[in-house]
């Protein structure tokens, strides 16, 4: 979780190249809501979660991990690929080719859904699937919306 936080906040903002400005009201909504959303899965981990010896070989964990792992990894992938439609100075629509978008027309959606009930099944808390639940929404209409 933390690894993918800070892939999020630290790196992945100074590989975005020049686009469409970002709305202040949105960023902020954005910036409470990971703020929020980090507090809560950081205190339910480290203060109300309780795993019975063994957790980290059981198979909700092993399943959950690699969900997790695989999810993240078609992300970073599809950001890659999302990052590089243009060359620079170049607009216009483009149709992005390549990893999951062979797949799904949004391959980057599919991969933070998947990453986080990948997440939610290995720490089986409340607030992991509550997480997993709002990505699930808030992304697949974007998803639609960028299908269309």
């Amino acid at each position: 979780f933390v690894f993918f936080v800070c892939y999020r906040a630290l790196i992945f903002p100074f590989l975005i190249r020049e686009g469409k400005p970002t709305p202040l009201f949105t960023f902020v909504l954005a910036l409470l809501f990971c703020v929020f959303n980090g507090y809560l899965q950081g205190r339910s981990l480290t203060t109300y979660a309780t795993y019975p010896p063994g957790w980290l070989g059981d198979s909700c964990f092993i399943i959950g991990f690699l969900g997790w792992l695989i999810g993240m990894a078609i992300n970073i992938h599809s950001d890659h690929i999302l990052r590089n439609l243009r060359k620079p100075g170049e607009t216009g629509y483009k149709i992005p080719r390549g990893g999951m978008f062979e797949y799904v027309s949004g391959a980057n959606f599919f991969g933070e859904i998947l990453e986080w009930f990948g997440f939610a099944l290995a720490c089986c808390t409340i607030e992991s699937l509550a997480f997993a639940l709002c990505t699930l929404f808030i992304l697949s209409s974007r998803a639609r919306q960028h299908h269309k």
